[in-house]
């Protein structure tokens, strides 16, 4: 297969893990646990996984940039996106969050690099604006009624780090099997101490069931497996690209929460779902 094949491939995989993610995440953010006991599994289980790797093929020297890639995509996306699946549904995840990815990349990247955007690409980048608009609209009139909104800012502000730990990624060339046990280990060293000594806490009285789901499938499938898809996703079809296809997710989600949780879908959610989701199809084409 060529690389981009291959790197169209690595996005699919994480389009699959990224929906399972705002399910489950949802799923504990709701349940006995804190957004800062989900983390601190996540960091627990993929730091002490990823440890023996760390030691032989992180470079001392690099250190610096795995301590700023773990504060941006491990620590920082991950607190924001925990306790905002405390206030809003997992539909709004997917838009503001998958959906948010590609709208800030491609800003990023025209304001740093001044990246000439094509009609398609400007086709592409408005339907999905559209999408969240649409969603967000909706949301910001409910204030003062829910919380969905607060749940939705802090998606928004999630997928703006999501993004630039691509384009960082991508601009000093990390490997990607690097790049993810860094951002593991130093996520586990630099968070547990803050988390026993000063965060609440619930996961001494959460069942075992919770606390066994959130585990596995936040330390090893979102943190380790979908972060190494992602970044190898960046570094063969471009950080552009990979982020748009990636917008899917929002689609996929929804309809998992659906099926598995009985989230009602509205029709404004299912018509930002759609614009996004078209959005991220047309920038997906090479």
């Amino acid at each position: 297969m060529s690389d981009h094949t291959r790197g169209l491939l690595a996005a699919g995989i994480v389009v699959l893990c990224w929906s399972g993610f705002n399910i489950v995440s949802r799923v504990g953010s709701t349940g006995a646990l804190t957004p800062y006991d989900i983390a601190a599994l996540r960091f627990a289980v993929s730091g002490l996984l990823a440890l023996p790797f760390f030691l032989r093929m992180v470079p001392v020297a690099e250190y610096p940039r795995y301590f700023v890639l773990a504060m941006v995509a491990g620590v920082g996306y991950s607190l924001l996106a925990y306790s905002g699946f405390a206030y809003a549904p997992t539909a709004h995840a997917g838009v503001f969050i998958n959906g948010g990815i590609p709208f800030w990349t491609v800003i990023l990247v025209a304001v740093t690099a001044g990246f000439h955007l094509s009609r398609r690409v400007l086709v592409a980048l408005g339907t999905t604006s559209a999408g969240l608009l649409l969603i967000a609209g909706k949301s910001l009139g409910e204030i003062g009624d829910s919380d969905v909104w607060k749940g939705d800012v802090l998606f928004l502000i999630a997928a703006l780090l999501w993004a630039v730990f691509g384009m960082l990624g991508r601009h000093w060339k990390v490997p990607p099997r690097s790049a993810i046990v860094g951002m593991a280990v130093i996520s586990l060293v630099v968070y547990t101490p803050v988390y026993l000594l000063w965060l609440p806490k619930t996961i001494a009285t959460a069942p075992m069931g919770e606390i066994v789901l959130q585990a596995v499938y936040q330390g090893i499938v979102a943190a380790l497996l979908a972060g190494a898809m992602y970044t190898y996703a960046c570094q063969t079809i471009g950080v552009y690209r990979a982020s748009m296809t990636l917008a899917i997710v929002p689609g996929a989600s929804a309809i998992g929460a659906w099926i598995l949780l009985g989230e009602a879908l509205t029709v404004t959610a299912i018509a930002g779902l759609a614009l996004v989701s078209i959005g991220a199809l047309l920038s997906a084409r090479r």
